[in-house]
């Protein structure tokens, strides 16, 4: 079967997550996809619309930043000066994760499992190649046999 690793080349997130973070995202990828080799159509639609809808990390680094930049303005403009360096310190992290791929708070929002726009990507082209929509699967496969084709043709990201 391929990993789901190999189709994901390029990510500076994952190039900067440790292997065991990563390798547990790809295992989650492919049960997921195991999961819905035996299912209907519709099912593996539902599915997708769902990753349609999941954030990935940069958005949530995007609205974190946005929401404690907004939140040590305004305790500083009210409260005390002193709040006025979170949103220094926020804007360094998102820059640096700008430049780098990576910053603190990355390493806090992978252990949580949550994957970028790339694994998402995988997951959601892996899925519609399971469903028939690039004519590689047939439902007529085993769900298993299916899986590990639809994995292989989702291609690389």
């Amino acid at each position: 079967m391929v990993e789901f690793g190999e189709l994901v080349r390029g990510d500076r997130v994952r190039a900067n997550t440790p292997r065991e973070i990563n390798e547990a995202i790809d295992a989650e990828i492919a049960a997921t996809v195991r999961f819905y080799s035996d299912r209907t159509a519709y099912e593996i639609s539902e599915r997708i619309e769902e990753l349609d809808h999941e954030w990935d990390i940069e958005r949530y680094i995007e609205a974190n930043a946005a929401m404690l930049s907004f939140t040590g303005a305004v305790l500083g403009l009210k409260e005390s000066r002193k709040w006025l360096i979170l949103p220094v310190v926020v804007s360094t992290f998102l820059l640096q994760h700008a430049i780098q791929g990576w910053c603190p708070p990355v390493s806090l929002f992978r252990r949580l499992f949550i994957r970028t726009r790339k694994e998402i990507e995988a997951e959601k082209y892996a899925l519609k190649a399971l469903r028939g929509d690039f004519d590689v699967v047939s439902f007529q496969e085993s769900g298993r046999d299916s899986a590990k084709e639809a994995v292989s043709s989702s291609g690389g990201i």
